[in-house]
């Protein structure tokens, strides 16, 4: 029981202790509901915190109704991204990226399910690669989706 509760606690803390906040650029309603808001996608943009040059946007179901208002409801796992250059990239810096770092994190519920962004440094090919999932305390998604940005000259 005490290991149930340490181990609660610690993936809270670690939920809370990484925010990234995007910035949501719109949605659209899919699904009506007479009580509540209407279920939805809604289309977010962030930049990557260890890469300035490079931006991304994720489209996300969100559900509506009492419980999406509420806060209580759990948000469908599926997800979309795409990331581009948007300005410089310090070449410099990329070989001491970590490959599989966290760039974006948000909850899907109210404790135990996210949607996070990782990020890969393919070295060979000179990209990096984002990669958008959802994973559960007990037991992930396998949907998924990822972006590939060569990192470019900019002048």
């Amino acid at each position: 029981m005490k290991k149930q509760i340490l181990l609660t606690a610690t993936v809270l803390l670690s939920t809370l202790a990484f925010t990234v906040s995007a910035e949501e650029i719109g949605d659209v309603s899919t699904t009506f509901k007479l009580l509540g808001a209407n279920h939805k996608i809604v289309v977010e943009a962030f930049d990557d915190p260890d890469v300035p040059g490079v931006a991304c946007h994720i489209s996300r179901a969100k559900t509506g109704g009492m419980k999406g208002a509420v806060g209580l409801a759990e948000d469908p796992t599926e997800a979309s991204i795409a990331c581009r250059q948007i300005g410089a990239i310090d070449a410099s810096k990329l070989d001491k990226l970590k490959n599989g770092d966290t760039v974006f994190k948000e909850s899907l519920s109210l404790v135990f399910k996210t949607l996070q962004v990782v990020r890969f440094y393919d070295k060979k090919r000179n990209v990096l690669v984002y990669l958008a999932y959802s994973d559960k305390v007990i037991e992930g998604s396998p949907k998924n989706s990822i972006s590939s940005v060569p990192v470019m000259k900019w002048d």
